[in-house]
C-alpha cells in the first residue's frame, strides 16, 4: 500500500514537472504532414454531414506521375542490358527460326 503511494506521487510529480505522459499529437511533431480525414458520416443529431471536397483531375495527376517514371525507368534496364551485353555477361543467343 506504501509503495504505490510513493509510486503514484512520484508519477505526479513526474507529469507536473514533464508535462502529461501522452504521446505528441501530429500537429506539434515538427516535419509531419497531416493530412485531413473524417470518419463520421454524421452529425450526433443524426443530419449526414455534407460531401467531402473532391480532388479534381485524380486520373491526369497519376498518369503524370506514372509514364515519365516508367519510362526512366525503361531507359535505366536498356543501358544496364546493353553493358551487360558490352561486358560479355549477359548475351543472348540468336536463335534462327529455320527449321
Amino acid at each position: 500500500n506504501m509503495a504505490s503511494a510513493v509510486l503514484g506521487r512520484l508519477l505526479r510529480l513526474s507529469a507536473v514537472r514533464n508535462g502529461p505522459l501522452s504521446p505528441p499529437s501530429p500537429s506539434t511533431v515538427p516535419g509531419r504532414i497531416v493530412t485531413p480525414s473524417r470518419t463520421a458520416v454524421c452529425t450526433s443529431s443524426g443530419a449526414l454531414l455534407p460531401k467531402p471536397k473532391k480532388t479534381p483531375f485524380g486520373l491526369i495527376r497519376i498518369a503524370l506521375v506514372v509514364v515519365p517514371f516508367l519510362y526512366v525507368g525503361t531507359q535505366i534496364s536498356k543501358s544496364f542490358a546493353a553493358l551487360l551485353e558490352e561486358h560479355d555477361i549477359f548475351v543472348p543467343e540468336d536463335d534462327d527460326d529455320d527449321d
